[in-house]
């Protein structure tokens, strides 16, 4: 079993782990759902989500996030419409907003009467973005565990502000990314997607870009032979290069700098 998981991970038939936990065949065997079975995400499902999420660790324990959970189906659809026009967080029977939370501290100095001007600096503004993804990935692991599935959304980041305002956040928040939930639809023409080699991205003692790259056209290969097994079309290289040519590229995301400030998380 370790071999196919890993075989699969990798796209490599030559792919070896040398030591498997249940945790770990969570982890390899997991990826993106974005089709759903109509079944519900519970109340107690929920609940032990946020339970994983907020056992991921935090900066100096400031928690530093929150997650706004919408359920319900017209909110979805406008939420969909405003990341991207993307039908699967519509469908999905629950969808988590993962919020960049510095709200929290300043509502805390209000009430203590004193400030919190490190909240202003770049330093404070990232802290949330890691704060977030490490409890939303803990929260994804735990739903694998719970035969649930799902897919990050970085579309919230298209309209930051809109969604702020649909979900009624306060300043000095913004919508990192969501996640839709749900149980997996067995039928959707999906697999585990390939990764780079380990030798392309793992470095010994320092960085050795050249030896690294070295495995980038063999991977290329694989994921192209992956993505036409799926309808798609091109390696990694071509998709890297073209989600990055330049702003045209970003869905407006060119433009959260400006946003961030606006939104009360100036970031000098």
């Amino acid at each position: 079993m370790s071999d196919l998981l890993t075989t699969a991970r990798y796209g490599d038939p030559e792919a070896r782990l040398g030591v498997l936990t249940d945790t770990l065949r969570l982890q390899l065997a997991r990826r993106s759902v974005r089709r759903f079975t109509g079944r519900d995400v519970t109340a107690d499902e929920l609940t032990a989500l946020v339970a994983a999420a907020q056992s991921a660790p935090t900066s100096s324990n400031l928690q530093a996030w929150s997650v706004v959970a919408v359920r319900d189906p017209d909110r979805r659809a406008r939420l969909a419409a405003l990341a991207g026009n993307q039908a699967f967080i519509a469908q999905a029977p629950l969808f988590l907003v993962w919020i960049a939370d510095l709200d929290r501290a300043r509502r805390l100095a209000r009430r203590a009467g004193t400030a919190v001007e490190a909240a202003d600096y770049l330093e404070s503004t990232v802290l949330t973005f890691v704060d977030a993804a490490l409890a939303a990935q803990n929260a994804v692991l735990a739903a694998e565990s719970l035969g649930l599935g799902s897919v990050f959304v970085g579309g919230v980041r298209n309209h930051p502000e809109e969604i702020a305002a649909e979900l009624r956040l306060p300043p000095h928040t913004v919508a990192a990314f969501g996640l839709a939930v749900g149980t997996p639809d067995p039928d959707e023409p999906a697999g585990v997607k390939p990764r780079l080699p380990q030798a392309a991205v793992l470095h010994h003692e320092v960085y050795r870009a050249d030896e690294a790259d070295a495995h980038i056209p063999a991977y290329d290969a694989r994921l192209a032979a992956y993505n036409e097994r799926y309808g798609l079309a091109g390696g990694w290289s071509d998709r890297v290069l073209a989600r990055l040519r330049g702003p045209e590229s970003m869905a407006g995301r060119h433009r959260l700098r400006e946003i961030l400030e606006r939104l009360g998380l100036p970031s000098h």
